[in-house]
């Protein structure tokens, strides 16, 4: 029996899938199996193993984000030919030792990977193949992106991309009473935490460390509305 959360009413739904829910998830099949579009208005994503369901489309403030971040790194590699970062949206992360599938609001990877993956058709990518995931939080989901509470009885996805070991993990939270942006380091694989943190609030410029050396303006950036 495998549980169904879906936003934005929050509701709890039963299903019982033909096979085990992240099979279904890395093969492309989920959606089909729950009678979802496959398209861009909704995100299928298992998340400390249940199954979630929400909006695809974000708001201009949140792609705002996601496109500031992006072109941070556009920019960084412009004047050397050599700089290996790349950095793209909406990309599927397979969080396979723990049996997750993400999609991740943006990803960074080196420029070898992203033309080998695409080359390849790739359905989605793993730790091995990226160097930093980033979350932008929205109000009916953010409990999902960050480091759980006391209160949270399942992984978030803060677990999954640290027991997965990713090495960077970019956290922005749209709170009206956080308006920060959190990088987390040094994941210890194990026990599915980050073990280091720097944190900047907006209207500061995020300064990511090496190997990426990219620096973030933040100006304009804004919460959700309360």
């Amino acid at each position: 029996m495998t549980v169904i959360t879906t936003f934005p009413a929050y509701l709890h739904r039963y299903y019982e899938l033909p096979e085990p829910a992240h099979d279904l998830w890395a093969s492309g099949r989920l959606h089909e199996v729950l009678g979802i579009p496959d398209d861009q208005r909704t995100r299928v994503e298992i998340i400390g193993g249940e199954i979630v369901v929400s909006p695809g489309l974000n708001t201009l403030t949140h792609a705002r984000i996601a496109s500031d971040i992006q072109s941070a790194v556009f920019l960084r590699g412009a004047p050397e030919s050599d700089y290996p970062w790349r950095a793209v949206q909406n990309i599927d992360f397979n969080a396979e030792h723990a049996g997750d599938g993400y999609t991740s609001d943006l990803i960074a990877l080196s420029a070898e990977v992203f033309s080998a993956a695409a080359t390849q058709h790739a359905r989605h990518l793993t730790a091995e193949q990226i160097g930093m995931a980033v979350e932008i939080t929205s109000e009916a989901t953010a409990a999902d992106d960050r480091e759980p509470d006391r209160q949270r009885t399942r992984p978030t996805k803060w677990n999954g991309y640290a027991h997965e070991g990713v090495e960077f993990y970019l956290l922005v939270d749209r709170a009206p009473d956080k308006r920060c942006v959190t990088l987390y380091s040094d994941p210890d694989l194990p026990e599915g935490v980050y073990d280091s943190a720097k944190t900047w609030e907006f209207g500061e410029t995020v300064t990511l460390p090496e190997p990426f050396e990219v620096e973030i303006p933040t100006e304009g950036w804004l919460p959700w509305e309360r």
